[in-house]
């Protein structure tokens, strides 16, 4: 390095060393020399003359040094710093207004208008593209809360970093070439982050309304929870049986189609049995699967003395759907009048249809198991005949 360089690094360790605030856990020492190497990875990679490479070496170096005394606009102070310090040491002044611009670049919002402003631009959030990125970003979260520039929860900075991310394009093409594909890593890994903090946001509200003062609430969010997962889980369930219900019909349509009228020719009598091991398991199957999703409807009629003595659940279609409107409003009526007997309905609703999800997800299971066995078994007993055609 030329030896101004050297000067320079030296200068700036000491000033960041020995008079940067404390609570500066991210606009520090180890931030500048982080930058000042990704400045010099981009710079080994790209075609530069030597004063080029000095000019983004020395605005790396400086780049933060003003944050000591002007944290608000500390790109302007460490210009004037850079531009002090290097005139000091005799530095051309045409080379001191271009590591001002590349300071003053690194500013957030501002736009690089050349390459050497691209380069060290890139190279201030070079962390975006690396490895990192997690704990760098959490060293600067912390250092705003310590100098009291605004706090953060974990999961509102997860989603600013997020929208900064997204928002954000390298602009040289190397770390374009080599640090967008990791940038795109770290998006992806705080979206699934972020899905983790709503869950838990979730739970922790329903553990306050369960801790709060009015029961009530805390009643209604359970029910409504636990109903929501359960009418969540049945969807699963009808979704999983209807993907076995498609593909089995596929798989009967081209046997039907183009293996069965080849079984007539003598040639291909071998393949009469594995064929009839393939169909018959396909069938059981989606027989199973029908029978998963086949809904089960009750009676649909109840009595005043069911109503009167709470036996009958008038939240369930089944229990009412042949009575006249005006009984069920009747009914109806009693039953918001008792809010112990609205608690019960409530209950067994989720009771019976828990029952219903055991069932489904049961028979599921088997449906799955057998259809698993039947393209193996099928597969095996195909290539045995082919083996003794």
């Amino acid at each position: 390095m030329p030896p101004i360089v050297d000067k320079s690094l030296e200068f700036v360790k000491n000033q960041l060393s020995q008079k940067l605030d404390e609570n500066c856990l991210y606009h520090n020492l180890a931030h500048t020399l982080r930058v000042f190497k990704s400045t010099k990875e981009i710079i080994d990679n790209s075609n530069l003359n030597e004063e080029d490479t000095k000019v983004l070496q020395l605005a790396a170096i400086f780049h933060d040094v003003g944050f000591i005394s002007n944290p608000n606009n500390h790109e302007q102070e460490s210009a004037m710093v850079a531009s002090k310090f290097l005139k000091e040491q005799g530095e051309n002044d045409a080379v001191i207004e271009k590591i001002k611009a590349c300071i003053l670049v690194t500013k957030i919002g501002v736009k690089p208008t050349n390459q050497l402003e691209n380069i060290i631009k890139d190279a201030d959030v070079s962390h975006f593209g690396k490895d990192n990125f997690a704990e760098v970003s959490e060293q600067l979260r912390k250092e705003l809360k310590l100098i009291g520039a605004k706090k953060y929860s974990k999961s509102e900075w997860n989603e600013l970093n997020l929208k900064v991310l997204k928002e954000h394009s390298y602009f040289s093409d190397y770390s374009k070439e080599h640090w967008n594909s990791k940038k795109e890593e770290n998006i992806k890994k705080m979206i699934e982050d972020q899905s983790k903090n709503i869950e838990k946001d979730e739970k922790k509200k329903l553990k306050a309304m369960l801790k709060n003062e009015d029961p009530e609430k805390a009643i209604q969010s359970v029910f409504r929870v636990t109903l929501k997962n359960h009418i969540k889980l049945s969807d699963i369930a009808d979704t999983k049986a209807n993907i076995l219900l498609s593909v089995n019909a596929i798989i009967i349509s081209i046997a039907l189609s183009s293996l069965i009228p080849k079984l007539d020719n003598p040639s291909n009598h071998h393949l009469i049995i594995p064929t009839i091991i393939f169909l018959l398991f396909t069938v059981i199957t989606i027989i199973l699967s029908v029978l998963a999703t086949r809904p089960n409807v009750t009676g649909g009629k109840f009595t005043k003395e069911d109503v009167s003595n709470k036996k009958v659940n008038l939240l369930f279609f089944g229990n009412f759907y042949k009575m006249t409107l005006q009984e069920y409003d009747w009914a109806m009526n009693e039953m918001l009048q008792d809010k112990m007997y609205i608690y019960s309905s409530m209950t067994k609703d989720l009771y019976f249809l828990g029952i219903v999800l055991q069932k489904k997800y049961a028979l599921l299971r088997i449906t799955y198991n057998i259809f698993m066995t039947g393209i193996i078994i099928s597969v095996a007993a195909f290539a045995v005949a082919f083996g003794y055609a």
